[in-house]
């Protein structure tokens, strides 16, 4: 079987994310456990769109929630963190403290945008993790590890110390708004990440921060942080997860057919994780910004 190329779906298929207020019955369990599992405040929007098509969602996660459980993928998520923060100093963020401080936020405004960027730092490589597995098993590749989970015990994420506001299109000013059809016209996607609109609830924050983000966005170094991203992911859930539930590439797709859709499923799992690493690199790059001086 080839290796598992980074690949951008042509045209970017249309997405129909199935917000959490939207949710319900057994779709809404899944919700809450999954984003008690990963030990996040929200539903990304990778596993929100996956969940417009409910035979594959529900396959999907009765086959992953044991994995995501497990050590061996905390272990892994922590590994990506570590390996793109330190990576993405090769992009000399520079420092956005003092700037901050010079436009009146004080200390503790400063650290609650710190916080913030803490729960995405740790949340964003789970999601990505799951829709490696996704797109793996949809193009027909089964994981190779069968060892056991073993679960892991205790708290992996960062406590949510600031209120989870998300700042949408249509509550933002004009100025915030721009700054958003800027964020889509840079990255080349159809929507704004979640990370992204949480950290626009400090807009003039979030303006100098990705003023400087758009400097090195979609350039040559970025881009290899993308792709070593990729590849280490890859090469974790191909060969290292366990895959205790025996999730199989024939019971994913059956479930995408199912849904009548396995060509359309398999396009908009590509588009998330085509763009995640690209997330990840961002928001590493965002918190290498707010570094003290």
């Amino acid at each position: 079987m080839s290796k598992l190329t980074r690949l951008k779906p042509s045209p970017i298929p249309a997405i129909h994310p199935v917000a959490e207020y939207a949710v319900e019955g057994e779709a809404a369990r899944w919700y809450a456990e999954m984003k008690s599992a990963l030990q996040v405040p929200w539903m990304g929007v990778v596993t929100m769109a996956f969940a417009h098509y409910p035979h594959f969602f529900a396959a999907l996660w009765q086959g992953t929630s044991p994995i995501v459980s497990s050590q061996a993928f905390v272990a892994a998520a922590q590994s990506l963190q570590g390996s793109v923060e330190k990576g993405v100093t090769n992009l000399h963020p520079p420092v956005i403290a003092d700037r901050l401080a010079a436009t009146g936020y004080g200390a503790r405004e400063i650290e609650q945008i710190r916080a913030a960027n803490d729960v995405f730092s740790h949340g964003n490589h789970h999601y990505a993790l799951i829709a490696t597995i996704a797109r793996t098993l949809l193009e027909g590749r089964d994981l190779t590890n069968t060892d056991d989970a073993v679960p892991f015990v205790g708290r992996h994420a960062p406590e949510v110390s600031v209120p989870f506001v998300l700042m949408e299109a249509h509550h933002a000013d004009a100025p915030t708004r721009a700054v958003y059809e800027d964020i889509k016209e840079v990255l080349g996607l159809p929507f704004v990440n979640t990370d992204y609109r949480a950290f626009a609830r400090w807009p003039s924050y979030w303006t100098l921060a990705w003023n400087d983000l758009r400097q090195v966005a979609g350039g040559d170094e970025h881009e290899a942080l993308c792709q070593s991203y990729h590849d280490a992911m890859a090469e974790i859930v191909t060969t290292t997860l366990p895959n205790p539930a025996r999730l199989t590439s024939k019971m994913l797709r059956d479930a995408a057919e199912a849904d009548g859709g396995l060509a359309e499923i398999t396009d908009v799992v590509r588009l998330f994780q085509w763009l995640l690493p690209g997330l990840a690199v961002n928001v590493a790059y965002l918190r290498h910004q707010l570094r003290s001086t």
